[in-house]
């Protein structure tokens, strides 16, 4: 191959030649997209009354018909345990995971969880057993030891590790007492 190849000129194509139909079909398939690509939008900018979409329910209530549920609820076969296949319950046993991520509390005798109701628990305290009453105002006492402050109600844990019992008035100055039986003086 020699350097003058490049310039040598490529003979093209005579008139007298057709198109391949399927380049002509092409060609106008692109012209006709893009034309409606183009103009489409606009149509429907204009004439948003034919192109909205159908509310969904206007303004119709549907209501289902009022009949009892069902005496019996069926459950499926895949949630009721093998009452008499041990060994496959034990290899279901076996695949659980057994070391311990987390804590869930129990149910009390009375039906209740342990905590509930019980606000004061969420707040933790430093183990000391050296505290002072602050002041006492709407039901609840400001507590101070060595490391802060807190905010306590009836039934709070106390820096101690007792609860507090009740609030009272005395001669005309505040008592906090614990469920131990210690009473402490707002200063």
């Amino acid at each position: 191959m020699t350097d003058h190849d490049a310039d040598e000129i490529v003979p093209q194509r005579k008139r007298r030649e057709k198109t391949p139909t399927i380049d002509k079909v092409l060609g106008v398939t692109g012209v006709a997209l893009a034309a409606f690509g183009t103009f489409f939008p606009w149509y429907a900018f204009f004439n948003q009354d034919k192109f909205h979409l159908p509310t969904l329910w206007q303004g119709d209530v549907r209501d289902l018909p009022e009949q009892p549920g069902p005496a019996v609820v069926t459950v499926s076969p895949l949630a009721m345990p093998d009452a008499g296949d041990g060994a496959r319950q034990a290899t279901r046993q076996a695949a659980i995971d057994q070391i311990t991520t987390a804590t869930v509390p129990g149910i009390n005798d009375d039906g209740t969880r342990p905590g509930e109701g019980e606000a004061g628990l969420d707040q933790p305290f430093p183990a000391s057993n050296a505290f002072r009453l602050m002041h006492v105002a709407n039901g609840r006492a400001l507590i101070e030891d060595k490391t802060g402050m807190y905010i306590v109600r009836v039934g709070a844990v106390l820096p101690d590790n007792s609860r507090l019992a009740t609030l009272e008035e005395r001669e005309g100055q505040w008592v906090l007492i614990t469920s131990k039986g210690q009473v402490f003086k707002a200063q």
